[in-house]
Parts: C-alpha cells; sequence; structure tokens
C-alpha cells in the first residue's frame, strides 16, 4: 500500500517550544469548520489561534486565522461576535476560505474541524455522519483548481466510515498534501511521564476509556495505539475486529481473551478505585474492542462508563514482572490546555511542511473504530478486516509533560 512516507516527518524529542509563538510573521490559516460554540473543538482549536495557548490573550501559536468557513450557526454561535473582534472573514465557501476570493491558494494551512454540530446517525450504527469527507473534498478540489496544496489537519478520526476514511487518506497521499489526523489524547499529559521504548515487546496490551461508543471510542483508540505501535517491528494492521458487551465481556475474559491484571493496572494508573464488585456491575454496562493485530498481539480497548472518566493504557512487556501504564491525563475545564499541544503539532507541520507523526495512525483508528460500530450492531460477530492491513513506523514527536516540565494542571 502506499504511504504518506514519502513526505519526511520530523523526529523531534518533544513538542516545539512556546517560543515560536514570538515570531513577528504569523502563517496564515484557513479553519473549516461545523459549528463554532463554546467549548466546541472549534472553539479549543481555533480559539487558541485567535487568543493564545490559554485562550486569554497570552502566547500562542505562529499562525494567524485568515478566513473562516462555518457549515452552521446554532443559537449560542460564537463566530460572528469572534469575526468581528478579531477581524477575520467569515465567507460562503471553503474555496473562498483557501484562496480568499482571489485565483490562487492564499493560506500555509487548512484545519478541517467536522465535530460538534446538527448531523444524522446512520440508522442501523449509530454513527455520526459529520461532513468530513466533504470538506476534504471541498480543501482538495480547491487545491487542484489552483495548482497549490498545503498541509491539512483532520480532527478527530477521517470520517464516520471507512470507504470515506480511506478516500481521503488515499487522495492525500496521491496529491502529496502534508497531512495530519486524530485526537488530543497522544500528545497530552501522561502519568507517569515515562517514554514506552521504540521496539519494545508487547505480549499483550489494554486500554480503559469511557463515554459514547463512537465519539470517545475514538479517542481511547489513539490513545491505545499511539503505544501500540511501538511495539517490536512497528505497526503491521489489524487482521479482525469484535466489540462485546456485557457476558460476552465474561466469556471473552474466561476464554483469556483478555487480563484482568491488565484491566487493573490500567484502572489504578488513572486512579480510578473500584471494588471487584462495583467493576463486575459496570463491567455489565460496557463494551469492549477486541483487536486481533496482524502480527499475533491481541489488543483491547475497554470502554467502562461510570467508573471514573479517564483514559489509561496497561501493556505486558516481556522480561518485566509490572505492566507498564500510562494514565493520559486531560484538562476538563478551559481552556483545555491538552487542545493546545496538539495545536504545537498543527503548527509545526504548517511551518515545516512535514507531519510530526503518521496520519496512517488515524487511518487504522479510524478502519477500527468503523468496523467496532458494525460489531455491535451485530451483537458482537468477530469481523474480519482485510482492508486494515496498515503498516508504519512511529515517530518520536513528544507529549505535554515528556521533558519533565510542564506538570498537568490542577483538578
Amino acid at each position: 500500500m502506499k504511504t504518506l512516507a514519502g513526505i519526511p516527518w520530523v523526529l523531534s524529542a518533544s513538542s516545539p517550544v512556546t517560543g515560536l509563538a514570538k515570531r513577528a510573521n504569523p502563517l496564515p490559516v484557513a479553519a473549516v469548520i461545523t459549528e463554532y460554540r463554546n467549548n466546541s473543538h472549534a472553539d479549543v482549536i481555533v480559539g487558541k489561534i485567535l487568543a493564545g495557548f490559554k485562550q486569554d490573550g497570552g502566547p500562542g501559536p505562529a499562525l494567524k486565522l485568515a478566513a473562516l468557513y462555518v457549515d452552521q450557526f446554532p443559537k449560542s454561535d460564537m463566530s460572528r461576535e469572534l469575526s468581528r473582534q478579531h477581524g477575520f472573514p467569515i465567507v460562503p465557501t471553503i474555496e473562498e476560505a483557501i484562496t480568499l476570493g482571489t485565483d490562487q491558494v492564499q493560506v500555509a494551512g487548512v484545519l478541517s474541524i467536522g465535530e460538534h454540530g446538527n448531523y444524522p446517525f446512520t440508522p442501523k450504527t449509530k454513527q455520526h455522519m459529520y461532513p468530513r469527507r466533504r470538506f476534504f473534498d471541498a480543501i482538495t478540489g480547491t487545491f487542484r483548481k489552483h495548482g497549490k496544496v498545503v498541509p491539512v489537519f483532520n480532527d478527530k478520526h477521517l470520517a464516520y466510515n471507512w470507504a470515506d476514511a480511506k478516500h481521503i487518506y488515499d487522495t492525500a497521499v496521491k496529491m502529496k498534501i502534508p497531512f495530519m489526523a486524530g485526537s488530543s489524547l497522544p500528545v497530552t499529559w501522561r502519568l507517569p511521564a515515562t517514554v514506552l521504548p521504540a521496539g519494545s515487546v508487547i505480549e499483550e496490551a489494554l486500554g480503559i476509556g469511557y463515554g459514547g461508543l463512537e465519539s470517545y471510542g475514538f479517542h481511547a483508540l489513539e490513545t491505545f495505539q499511539c503505544l501500540a505501535e511501538r511495539r517490536r517491528g512497528g505497526e503491521t494492521g489489524v487482521a479482525a475486529v469484535q466489540a462485546v458487551r456485557g457476558k460476552q465481556i465474561w466469556q471473552s475474559q474466561q476464554a483469556g481473551r483478555w487480563s484482568k491484571e491488565l484491566l487493573q493496572a490500567a484502572l489504578a494508573a488513572a486512579q480510578i478505585k473500584v471494588t471487584d464488585q462495583q467493576l463486575e456491575t459496570r463491567l455489565n454496562q460496557s463494551a469492549f474492542y477486541l483487536i486481533d493485530y496482524r502480527d499475533g498481539l491481541k489488543g483491547t480497548v475497554a470502554m467502562i462508563n461510570g467508573a471514573g472518566a479517564q483514559f489509561g493504557v496497561a501493556l505486558k512487556l516481556r522480561g518485566q514482572s509490572k505492566p507498564f501504564v500510562n494514565w493520559f491525563k486531560l484538562q476538563d475545564a478551559k481552556p483545555f490546555s491538552h487542545f493546545a499541544e496538539l495545536l504545537k503539532a498543527i503548527e509545526k507541520m504548517v511551518q515545516t511542511g512535514k507531519p510530526v507523526y503518521p496520519a496512517e495512525r488515524t487511518l487504522l483508528t479510524s478502519g477500527i473504530l468503523d468496523r467496532v460500530m458494525h460489531s455491535l450492531h451485530q451483537d458482537g460477530k468477530r469481523l474480519e478486516t482485510p482492508e486494515l492491513a496498515i503498516r508504519y513506523q512511529p515517530t518520536n514527536w513528544g507529549f505535554a509533560n515528556r521533558d519533565g516540565n510542564n506538570p498537568p494542571p490542577p483538578d
């Protein structure tokens, strides 16, 4: 399979420093969004371009918002008032956001944020039909028309269905677009701030998450995958996916498919304290995503609601008596500073034209998530996934506190 490997990634030991924000000439970017309301993804990403990483007028990225395309304007819309305050135009088409009404591409990058808003769900699998492919096709159509490509960031999973996700990725490869996508979870704070060495021999892996099985399940998958991809040999792809609930969870545990020891280690790392009885009750209301990798690794993502709203991962490593654990800690209030870490990665790509971590990760998690939703609809059927034979290597881009600095904000 052709990949974006032809575009060199930045192998940085850590995220860029905020001193970059002091550049005299910030680069112009266009943002293409579904809606802009308080605490929406547009707010916590674009808002940091407008008002700094803490959204308080302080230091921010060396980027400026050149134009904004907004798909929907709810009663709580903030974009029009922000346009008046900051002087950026809200334009009627995606093409105009990129060309600023001229006959050429006028921006150094494009942020596509297709999250939140009033969009339908697929009737059977209940997947949220955000217009991410429509956005991407309009962006790339503009590039083709005007003969120039610039870096593109796609927020969250590539699309709600595999066909659209693969189309987006393949188009980025074909057009040689510097392209990044995904969740803020891989770059948030990790406790302990321990880096899993690339090439680790992972014998079993389990992640925990919470929330909506698609919307937050994606975050849990990205959290899990950013560690799983660091195993010996790099990423090889996924052979099969199964999503189980209730009794099926216990049956799979009794069959040795997932480890209660790893589950308890992941919960403990995330400071979630539950008794065995409480855990049993919660698991009966949960969903587990069972991921069989092509190289034999057995992975599990446990979506456990009601037992603590946290993300974490526990790994059984060869030769280690105790699991390797990371708690992926978020700031659950404004300014949601984990999105500042995501924006630093986007900023670096816009400045250099080089993605800092692989879009293949999000292609894979998008495909896993689509199969998860179909498996849930089919009462936990195991689905073979030959289309997910996706190979790639991890990079060394950092996370919020990788260097021991920048501790997580207080709760």
